[in-house]
C-alpha cells in the first residue's frame, strides 16, 4: 500500500525504539542534498546549511532521546562520486547526531540481498520499501503489511552480520 510522504515523514517523530534502514544504490543525488553535491563536486567546503539540515535534527532529536537509527549501506568499490559524497560528508556529519553506519561491500564477496529495495523498518513492526529513479530521485515509499514484516527484519539481520562498521570501512577503504 503507497505511503504518503506525511505519513512517511511521521513515522520517524512516532518511533519508539530503532529505525533501520537498508540503502542499496550508488546515486542518491536527486533526492535530497543536491546543492551540497555539487559543492562536493566542485570542491568547494560544505554549506553551512547541508550541516545542520532537517534530517541532523531528527537524527538528533532522536537519539538523544534514547533511541537507535542506523543502517546499512550496501555497495561495492570503486565509489561512485555521489557515494564519497554520501559517505565523506553525509556520513560522517550524521554521526555526529548519533546516526550509526555499517557498509556491506560486496566488492570481493557476493551481494547477500541480491533485489532487495531500499526499506526503513521502524520498531521491528513498521516496514517501509521506497521506490527511485535514474539518479536517485525518489519516487515513492509502500507500506507494508505488518504480518510481512519479519522477512523484513531478517533482511536486515542479514545486512547487519554481513556489514562493517562504516568508521572501520572508511580507515581502509577512505578515497585519497
Amino acid at each position: 500500500m503507497n505511503i504518503s510522504p506525511e505519513d512517511f515523514g511521521n513515522l520517524f517523530k512516532e518511533f519508539q525504539r530503532e529505525a533501520f534502514r537498508l540503502e542499496t544504490l550508488d546515486d542518491y543525488s536527486k533526492s535530497g542534498g543536491v546543492e551540497a553535491y555539487q559543492a562536493f563536486l566542485a570542491g568547494k567546503p560544505q554549506p553551512k546549511e547541508y550541516k545542520s539540515a532537517g534530517w541532523v535534527e531528527t537524527v538528533r532529536g532522536a537519539t538523544q532521546s534514547g533511541k537507535r537509527m542506523y543502517r546499512v549501506h550496501l555497495l561495492s568499490r570503486p565509489l561512485s562520486d555521489y557515494l564519497r559524497f554520501e559517505l565523506g560528508w553525509g556520513y560522517v556529519r550524521n554521526q555526529e547526531a548519533g546516526e550509526e553506519f555499517f557498509i556491506l561491500d560486496t566488492t570481493d564477496q557476493p551481494n547477500p540481498l541480491e533485489g532487495v529495495p531500499d526499506f526503513w523498518a521502524f520498531d521491528e513492526s513498521t516496514v517501509v520499501t521506497m521506490r527511485y529513479g535514474n539518479g536517485g530521485d525518489f519516487l515513492g515509499a509502500e507500506l507494508i503489511p505488518e504480518e510481512q514484516a519479519q522477512e523484513w527484519l531478517e533482511r536486515r539481520d542479514s545486512a547487519m552480520s554481513n556489514a562493517a562498521p562504516f568508521r572501520d570501512w572508511w580507515e581502509q577503504h577512505k578515497p585519497a
